[in-house]
């Protein structure tokens, strides 16, 4: 055991990032998405880290994210990957393939859900990547044991020669308690290895990996129904026993310390053993998870259906949103709470642009632009401008997913939507809008993209922007021509003039990309 320090007060991702640290990482690759952001701040801003020359900067997404953490274990190192959850199916190619390849150092991939959606545009529950995988996971409860685990994960990844996931979520990522910190260990020498074939993912190499990644799922139940983060509080009132994973225990903890006996999970895959005694001890189950009825739709197969088991996937707690001490209780008790039962209370405060933001003056010109034309469409994505969405500006039309402005908006040309139009931040352009508009040069698309750069990542804390100093270069190498990629500057005394060069780029027959810059006023102020 390591000797622990003195306490400090951390987020869960700064908890999370320190135990990093101190498991001896010498990289870590993410790309910001809350409620992940603050784990690979926290490194940036380490003075440690900056002294032992750990890589900590941005990735231009999470799958350049997650293949250089793989080439960083290739190399024997121990490396950080931090996503948000919508950010794991950009890096899901690159995550599953993991599993077949092993590693060589320890990987461990950080993934933060986001029940209730406060910044996302689904809750999905990130547990479900790791068991198709195949691959360990793990789901703190706590600040503690957010840092304690990291030292965990990377033995347990060296040990099974797997990468290993571990889950967060909101409340965990963005809330602060006491940490104490442990020995720091050495980080790893370079140790690359010496079979070629396990990361030539040839048919050959890949069936005999695969089959090698099956034949270690025992292993790994093992690992699991040992783990010293699976436990079995007995006693109580033996008519009802709860099984709590990760965050949950701590509303369970809350509402009802000792009353009935509880099996706490915090390491995957679930431990068959240790939830089948339970099963048997009791009249029936409750299963309280934050997220997807992950655990309760496993114990359906693992445990017959003699005795009830509840849950969300029964209706016994919601089947969305956060779980808060109130339902849990509710859920005990039979009950049901309207999950809004505190929402309700509170006036809603709808998330408006800053004042003096670009994207302003830009939906601005847009709006009146469009005036004349009616049936336009404008496909949008991911950032701060999403706000367009919303009164005054209503000027957008769509927001699925990172880079699918450039692609809906072609697929709609393509259609004989006229006019299309596509709203694109620099950064989410960077991260995954290049090979839409490379699709559409190649056809010579009829449609015009607006690139809003605001010279940051600024919704998620004005990260530095891969498309800084580079947009055009990167424009006019994919083929955009160079009489239709236009420079506007998004002010009122522009007004007349950047309504004159989109009416003019709307009324081309082609590909036209128009570039609306001017720095985010947030980093103004913090200049």
């Amino acid at each position: 055991m390591m000797k622990k320090q003195k306490k400090q007060l951390m987020l869960g991702d700064e908890a999370i990032a320190q135990g990093a640290l101190d498991a001896g990482i010498s990289g870590v690759y993410a790309y910001p998405g809350t409620p992940s952001t603050e784990i690979t701040e926290y490194i940036q801003s380490s003075a440690e880290a900056a002294g032992r020359g750990v890589h900590r900067e941005w990735s231009s997404n999470e799958k350049t994210a997650m293949e250089s953490g793989l080439g960083m274990a290739y190399a024997g190192r121990r490396v950080l990957v931090c996503m948000k959850h919508v950010g794991l199916n950009v890096a899901a190619d690159a995550f599953v393939n993991a599993a077949i390849t092993g590693v060589q150092g320890g990987l461990v991939v950080v993934v933060a859900d986001d029940p209730s959606m406060h910044s996302s545009q689904n809750e999905q529950d990130s547990r479900y990547y790791a068991d198709f995988a195949g691959i360990p996971f793990l789901e703190p409860r706590s600040q503690q044991e957010a840092y304690d685990m990291m030292a965990h994960a990377f033995n347990l990844s060296e040990q099974s020669r797997l990468p290993v996931l571990m889950r967060i979520t909101t409340r965990l990522a963005h809330s602060r308690a006491d940490v104490a910190r442990g020995e720091p260990r050495p980080e790893n020498p370079l140790n690359p290895p010496s079979d070629h074939r396990q990361f030539t993912l040839l048919p050959a190499n890949a069936r005999r990996n695969y089959q090698a990644l099956l034949d270690r799922q025992a292993e790994l139940l093992s690992l699991s129904e040992t783990s010293p983060f699976n436990t079995w509080q007995p006693g109580g009132e033996p008519s009802l026993g709860i099984i709590a994973s990760g965050l949950a225990g701590n509303y369970l903890d809350e509402v009802s310390p000792g009353d009935h006996p509880v099996v706490y999970i915090r390491q995957y895959p679930v431990p068959v053993a240790l939830v089948t005694a339970l099963y048997e001890s009791c009249d029936e189950l409750l299963v309280i998870e934050e997220g997807a009825p992950f655990i309760e739709n496993k114990l359906v197969g693992l445990l017959g259906e003699h005795k009830p088991v509840h849950g969300r996937r029964t209706g016994a707690l919601p089947q969305t949103g956060e779980l808060t001490p109130d339902l849990v209780r509710a859920a005990m008790q039979g009950k049901s709470v309207s999950p809004r039962a505190v929402l309700d209370l509170v006036h809603p405060r709808p998330p408006q642009l800053c004042k003096g933001c670009p994207h302003i003056d830009t939906y601005l010109f847009l709006n009146a632009a469009l005036e004349e034309h009616p049936a336009a469409r404008v496909f949008s994505d991911i950032g701060c401008y999403t706000l367009g969405a919303l009164p005054p500006f209503e000027s957008i039309h769509t927001c699925v997913d990172m880079g699918a402005s450039i692609t809906m908006a072609k697929g709609a040309s393509d259609a004989g939507l006229r006019p299309a139009l596509a709203v694109i931040g620099d950064s989410t352009f960077t991260h995954s809008g290049m090979t839409g508009l490379l699709d559409a040069v190649h056809e010579n698309t009829p449609f015009t993209v607006l690139i809003l750069d605001n010279d940051t990542t600024g919704m998620t804390g004005q990260q530095v922007s891969m498309a800084t100093g580079r947009l055009e270069q990167i424009c006019l190498g994919l083929g955009v021509a160079e009489e239709h990629l236009r420079i506007v500057v998004p002010l009122k005394k522009n007004h007349e003039a950047n309504m004159a060069v989109l009416r003019e780029e709307i009324g081309y027959a082609g590909v036209s990309v128009i570039i609306s810059r001017r720095a985010c006023v947030q980093i103004k102020r913090r200049v």
